[in-house]
């Protein structure tokens, strides 16, 4: 049996972000996938397998070591890679780059919430967080509004400018509350376990994106931007009992379970309902989006051959 091999650059060559948002809301259509976490421990370092199985879709595990101390010897912290199973008789089909399956999930994930959510007319946005999720942010808005104009803020001054390098017609922003007031779409990818962003800076008719906080620790928007929006998520599962950002405030009884309008399982509920409105959707990821993404890669590998 030849097993497909994916590595970054090849398959990244042949994928389209809008293609990719089509597949995941196909993927959606499917039967609710069953999801498992795992982690194994040996202090500093981490493995942690994602497993997540889709019928009509086929199976995935996706495995990231998490090594503190690679840095020092030259090679990245994270690595890994994406098994991916035939739904069929579960043989392996492909094992698929681990940043590759990541960077396109990620960012798609949010680009799809954007196409249903943000005003088509949006032509400022907001991108919060220089890191390596910022810049596929950059490019996977750009694809969906082309004719949008992009702003970086980044807690240091320095690595927003190094960003702006690398991203054409990207400006810098200096001042955070100005720069949300001024953009149609606000989409922030930080490691902040306190609110950035503050409710009151909010303006009508924008979308919010929320990426970064991935712990049960952590928060990107505070308590007044959760109650001016209505809120989305990827997954009701992945999201609601499992993320700081929804977590927190539902424990506190800031907002409830029912303040969340809908997740990708409800397309119909999963709306603008006016050009006034505040949208809010939190980026949660999940096993099932990894899976989604590697058979779409994986599709788009075979067709090219």
């Amino acid at each position: 049996m030849t097993i497909t091999m994916i590595p970054f650059a090849e398959g990244e060559a042949l994928l389209d972000w809008i293609a990719l948002t089509d597949a995941l809301a196909h993927g959606h259509t499917l039967p609710r996938a069953e999801i498992a976490d795992s982690f194994l421990y040996r202090d500093p370092d981490t493995l942690l397998s994602r497993a997540a199985w889709i019928d009509g879709l086929g199976l995935a595990v996706k495995s990231a070591t998490i090594f503190p101390g690679n840095p020092a010897k030259g090679k990245p912290t994270v690595n890994g890679g994406v098994n991916l199973y035939s739904d069929s008789d579960g043989t392996l089909d492909a094992i698929v780059d681990f940043h590759l399956v990541t960077k396109w999930k990620t960012a798609g994930d949010s680009l799809l919430a954007a196409r249903r959510l943000a005003r088509p007319d949006s032509r400022n946005i907001l991108i919060v967080g220089a890191g390596t999720v910022g810049r596929s942010l950059f490019e996977a808005y750009s694809a969906a509004f082309p004719k949008a104009r992009f702003r970086i803020w980044n807690r240091t001054r320095e690595n927003a400018e190094k960003m702006a390098a690398d991203c054409p017609g990207v400006a810098v922003a200096d001042n955070l509350e100005h720069a949300v007031r001024d953009a149609d779409i606000v989409t922030s990818a930080t490691m902040s376990t306190e609110p950035l962003i503050k409710g009151d800076w909010l303006q009508p008719g924008q979308h919010v994106d929320l990426i970064g906080a991935f712990r049960k620790d952590m928060r990107e928007i505070d308590d007044t931007g959760l109650k001016r929006a209505r809120l989305f998520v990827d997954n009701f599962d992945t999201t609601a009992g499992h993320i700081g950002e929804i977590k927190i405030p539902i424990e506190a009884g800031t907002i409830t379970r029912d303040d969340l309008v809908a997740d990708y399982y409800t397309p119909d509920a999963f709306a603008r309902r006016s050009d006034e409105e505040i949208t809010l959707f939190k980026n949660g990821g999940g096993a099932h989006l990894d899976l989604m993404t590697s058979r779409y890669i994986l599709d788009a590998w075979r067709a090219a051959q």
